[in-house]
C-alpha cells in the first residue's frame, strides 16, 4: 500500500513538473516574446524602447510584457514615470536543464566542424604556399623577399 502512495506522489510531482515546463515552452514559443527576451538579455528596457527597437505597437508590447511578467520571465521597476523591464533568468534555467541532455549531440557536431575547418585552413595555406613557389617569372611579376633576379 505504501508503494502505491509513493508512486502516486511521484506521478503527481512528475505531471506538475511537465505542466510547468510546457508552460515555459508555450511562453517562449511566441516570436514577439522571444524578441523581447533577447532585447532584455542585453539591458533593461522601457516599453517605449522595446516598441521602437522591435517596431511593435505599445498595446502589443504591453500584452507580451504582462505575459512574461506573470510567468516570472521579467520584472519591472518604476523609474519616475516609466517602467523599466529586466530579464529574470530563473525560468530559463528549466529550459537549460532540459536541453542539457542534448548538448552532447551538439558538441560532437561542433567539434567535427571545428576539425574540418582547421583542415580547410591548413589545406588552403599549403595551396597558397605551393602557388607562390610555382609561379614563373614574367614581365610585371613582383619578386618574393629574398628572391634573386
Amino acid at each position: 500500500m505504501d508503494f502505491l502512495f509513493v508512486y502516486a506522489l511521484t506521478r503527481i510531482f512528475y505531471w506538475g513538473y511537465i505542466k510547468r515546463v510546457e508552460s515555459v515552452y508555450e511562453i517562449i514559443a511566441e516570436p514577439n516574446r522571444r524578441a523581447i527576451l533577447s532585447l532584455l538579455a542585453s539591458s533593461e528596457q522601457s516599453v517605449g524602447e522595446i516598441e521602437r527597437q522591435l517596431r511593435m505597437s505599445q498595446p502589443t508590447v504591453s500584452k507580451h510584457l504582462r505575459v512574461l511578467r506573470d510567468a516570472g520571465f521579467v520584472e519591472a521597476t518604476v523609474d519616475a514615470q516609466r517602467r523599466l523591464y529586466r530579464l529574470k533568468p530563473e525560468p530559463l534555467q528549466e529550459v537549460d536543464m532540459w536541453l542539457a541532455q542534448f548538448r552532447r549531440f551538439w558538441s560532437a557536431h561542433v567539434d567535427a566542424l571545428e576539425r574540418y575547418l582547421d583542415r580547410m585552413d591548413a589545406d588552403q595555406a599549403r595551396s597558397t604556399s605551393t602557388k607562390k613557389k610555382t609561379t614563373r617569372s614574367g614581365p610585371g611579376r613582383e619578386r618574393d623577399k629574398g628572391e634573386k633576379k
